[in-house]
């Protein structure tokens, strides 16, 4: 019996490679081809100028959906990102269908000011789409399309976006690295023997290699900022209620503790800023009914020659930053100094106690999951209901897994482990002892913990006067594909952090890796298992050339704030001579496969 499930679960991803590798071979041969002059000169053009265009009957939305096309099959080619392909589809929306007879008057709806006209975006595959699949990685979900989009994917055909391709996530959504036997593994652009991150790791692919010029992703505890550090592109995570989410599919829905929030990427900052500004000014909370009704807030940052307050954070767990992140981080500090800005070195508040409280609101089903195939509770467990996702014959990753299993064992069998455990690994101990199936009564107490938790970084910060932190999206570059059993979720902390203060953060790529400058020292010693393990994949070598970000943080509800910040980092580093400059084109021809 289980030989026939699981072969039906084979099936059900045979059919799914097979449908998207069909609507690849269905293209005209012109999408197979290289960029044309004139396309070339399309793609260069910024989110604005392709607007501009657009509404002055320049550049038609079709020549636009020629050239991101192209550079899609090409990213799929490369990576493996991409799960729908949509072009003809892009092309029929009513605010795109009569240009360029509706430049002047928007006949489809007067309403509407096509502010995002012949803009190419993809949506993460989590992100409803009106008769497309939303799989979340899982094979039960294929084959199901879903009958209404989302709020944004329907504010974004509104405003004339191109709406075009859905991108590859990994199963359940859980991990550092992309993969499912639905769609399988989703490969670095800039590596392709190493990962993209999670779980945005598809959208991140695709506008790393020019396929799209805004992906709409999700963060829950660095879902979209782990992927723009790894592959080298901006984001911003805003406060939850700031950008439309609803629509979103999760496998833990319901989790309240830290809050999913929908969050585009770009492959600048100048059309990350333009998108977020052009997306609250269409008025998300007349789609959306979480979303807040704040208007879009001009700030000038540099008004009268103001100096900023930046407060640079070492520690975001027990996984110290490797010399590659540090030298990213040190290069951001050394150039807002040197533009007279004061940057100060911040320890964040009792920072164990706040990822405590962060992992137990994120598995206070105490990882029920990997044991979903041998209890058929009635339950509303999260992990319940990401195991009942789960077909016979399918799995999470092995890193996940292995973690689950762990946390899935019996109460006293942790306690038992955390004792003996206690002085070889205490960081593991203090998890076993603390991640256990949560009551109502303690899930009430650690919501209140985590509400303290945030009243001690509001008073922190303004004690300390600060303006912005600054600090890395994560402690290692881009790993290789299956060492996120190594480098586990207990190296996330400097994501995770910002979640559950619903802290406002921005990721912007600044400098690669280099295999002279960025080795460990000759007398480094791991100061815990954990990191001995972590290190175990920090391989410079084999990492020399991946990009390094940073984490531009911000507080809640100050996107407008932080994008600005974000500019005055990049200005600065540009007033230094360093330009970031998308080099995968280049890492393409270069990888050997």
């Amino acid at each position: 019996m289980f030989s026939f499930f699981s072969s039906t679960h084979k099936d059900a991803c045979a059919r799914k490679q097979a449908e998207r590798q069909a609507s690849l071979d269905a293209l005209p041969p012109v999408y197979s081809t290289p960029l044309s002059l004139t396309e070339q000169k399309i793609h260069a053009l910024s989110l604005s100028q392709l607007v501009s265009e657009c509404k002055a009957g320049e550049i038609a939305p079709a020549d636009i959906m020629v050239a991101y096309a192209k550079k899609t099959v090409a990213a799929q080619a490369a990576t493996n990102c991409v799960t729908d392909l949509m072009f003809d589809e892009a092309l029929r929306i009513p605010a795109v269908a009569n240009w360029p007879h509706n430049t002047d008057l928007d006949a489809f709806d007067s309403t509407r000011d096509r502010s995002l006209l012949g803009v190419p975006v993809s949506i993460k595959d989590t992100i409803d789409i009106a008769g497309h699949d939303t799989t979340i990685g899982f094979s039960k979900n294929t084959n199901r399309p879903i009958a209404s989009s989302s709020a944004i994917v329907r504010l974004l055909q509104d405003a004339g976006a191109l709406v075009h391709t859905k991108t590859t996530v990994p199963t359940g959504l859980l991990g550092l690295e992309t993969s499912s036997e639905v769609y399988g593994r989703t490969s670095n652009p800039y590596k392709h023997t190493h990962t993209t991150g999670a779980s945005t790791g598809g959208g991140a692919a695709l506008v790393a290699c020019g396929g799209s010029k805004i992906e709409i992703g999700t963060d829950l505890a660095g879902s979209v900022r782990l992927p723009a550090h790894f592959c080298g592109i901006w984001s911003l995570k805003g406060s939850a209620g700031r950008f439309p989410t609803w629509g979103n599919q999760s496998s833990m829905e319901g989790l309240e503790g830290l809050q999913l929030v929908s969050s585009p990427m770009a492959g600048s900052l100048e059309d990350l800023d333009e998108f977020w500004k052009r997306v609250i000014m269409a008025r998300p909370w007349e789609y959306d009914h979480t979303c807040h009704p704040i208007p879009w807030r001009n700030v000038d940052l540099r008004e009268d020659g103001r100096k900023l307050k930046w407060g640079i954070m070492l520690e975001g767990g027990p996984v110290p930053i490797t010399p590659a992140c540090k030298r990213a981080l040190t290069m951001v500090a050394t150039a807002l100094r040197k533009q007279g800005h004061e940057v100060v070195e911040f320890a964040p508040p009792d920072l164990e106690r706040g990822l405590d409280i962060a992992y137990q609101l994120l598995f206070s089903d105490g990882g029920m999951l990997a044991l979903g195939g041998k209890r058929r509770l009635l339950t509303f467990r999260a992990g319940q209901q990401l195991r009942s996702l789960l077909s016979p014959g399918e799995s999470l990753s092995r890193a996940c897994s292995s973690v689950l299993d762990v946390l899935a064992l019996p109460k006293c069998f942790k306690q038992m482990l955390a004792y003996f455990t206690r002085k070889s690994d205490p960081t593991t101990a203090s998890l076993l002892r603390i991640m256990h199936t949560k009551s109502v009564t303690e899930l009430r107490a650690l919501t209140a913990q985590r509400e303290s938790y945030r009243a001690e970084w509001h008073d922190s910060w303004k004690e300390k006067g600060l303006d912005f932190v600054i600090t890395v999206p994560h402690p290692f570059p881009a790993f290789k594909h299956g060492e996120s059993d190594k480098v586990n979720v207990m190296t996330a902390g400097f994501t995770t952090l910002f979640s559950l203060l619903d802290y406002t953060a921005g990721v912007l790529p600044v400098t690669f890796v280099d295999k002279d400058l960025d080795r460990l020292p000759a007398d480094f010693k791991p100061s815990s298992p954990v990191t001995a393990l972590a290190y175990s994949a920090y391989d410079v070598e084999g990492m020399h050339g991946l990009p390094l970000g940073v984490q531009i943080v911000g507080r809640r509800l100050e996107e407008e704030r932080v994008l600005e910040g974000m500019k005055i980092v990049q200005d600065a580093l540009e007033q230094q001579g360093i330009v970031f400059s998308n080099q995968v084109e280049i890492a393409v021809k270069n990888d050997v496969k």
